[in-house]
């Protein structure tokens, strides 16, 4: 990808909400130019203007009315995420879950977005511990998936899907579940430019600003050099999640036009002030990787700089669960 990443037209009016979640993903087949970001109305759509809010189309003074964060209801739009496994042990178990209707029914279509019919994420209260997981679906509409949760301690469970009925729109939905045992929470790695992983240096540039769209650019480089190929994962160079801290607000944006590295650019608006934790999913030589930041929202971070400059190493763990991958 060229450093001068272009913005999508979307992008640049996007609003909406960053929350807590985990990622991890499964290598994908030949390489491919991918299609410009595009996941679900819940996460990239333009809001509307909002008389209560004052929003009125071509008044510069007024902000785009923000959609209510993602992941901080159980049931919205009469679909309620309902997990059946709400106490795991720590270590590797199995997770089951369904998505109702408002009649209490399982739902069993759902709509394909980014080659799955539907995105689970599992992370830890305080943000240390990160899931992208790709679970099954059974044909009564039960969901599965193993997770490794190496702690006790509050999580919560994140579903990211679009139901095939007629006019329905994408959701996320989030729910808490809890690992027994004693707990010890740990802090939030400090803000910083600079992430590594697995031999991988992710740089991180741009502002992330509330109520106010800005672009985010991660620049991937391994040994000195700049990665300039890398492999789409689920139809795109990279996915972003971002999370706030203390609800566990959630957002789950895409790239920008471009590709296939160094550069990957995201364009987001954080809904408030506040901390946030970004989880990036790359693919590189057939395995995806999670490099993580935390970034406090109205700040500067640095401009990406020659590939290769030291980063700081991740505390959380990250796992892709989706071939067996794991990292961090």
């Amino acid at each position: 990808m060229n450093t001068g990443v272009k913005i999508t037209a979307f992008a640049a009016a996007l609003a909406a909400t960053f929350g807590t979640a985990y990622g991890v993903g499964k290598g994908v087949g030949p390489v491919e130019e991918p299609a410009k970001a595009e996941h679900g109305e819940h996460a990239a759509a333009t809001p509307a203007p909002s008389a209560s809010a004052g929003g009125h189309a071509g008044h510069d003074e007024a902000a785009p009315a923000a959609e209510p964060p993602g992941g901080l209801q159980v049931s919205e739009g009469g679909y309620t995420l309902a997990l059946e496994t709400p106490a795991p042990p720590v270590g590797r178990s199995t997770l089951k879950f369904s998505i109702q209707d408002a009649a209490g029914k399982k739902v069993t279509a759902f709509t394909t977005e980014h080659g799955k019919e539907l995105h689970f994420i599992v992370a830890s209260r305080d943000l240390t511990v990160f899931r992208h997981l790709h679970p099954e679906k059974a044909p009564d509409g039960t969901w599965t998936v193993e997770a490794d949760l190496p702690a006790a301690g509050g999580y919560k469970a994140f579903a990211d899907f679009k139901p095939a009925a007629p006019g329905a729109e994408g959701l996320t939905l989030g729910v808490d579940l809890g690992v027994p045992g004693a707990y010890t929470p740990q802090a939030l790695p400090a803000a910083a430019s600079t992430a590594a992983v697995d031999g991988y240096q992710v740089r991180l540039g741009g502002t992330l600003d509330p109520g106010k769209a800005g672009e985010l650019r991660l620049t991937v480089s391994k040994g000195g050099k700049p990665v300039t190929d890398l492999e789409p994962y689920l139809g795109a160079y990279g996915h972003l999640v971002a999370l706030r801290q203390g609800d566990l607000a959630y957002l789950h944006v895409h790239p920008n036009e471009g590709g296939p590295g160094p550069d990957v650019s995201f364009t987001a608006t954080a809904p408030s002030g506040g901390t946030y934790r970004l989880f990036l999913d790359f693919q590189h030589e057939g395995k995806v990787r999670t490099a993580a930041f935390t970034v406090k929202a109205g700040a500067t971070t640095a401009t990406p700089a020659t590939p290769g400059t030291p980063a700081a190493t991740p505390s959380e763990t990250a796992e892709h669960d989706a071939g067996g991958h794991a990292h961090g």
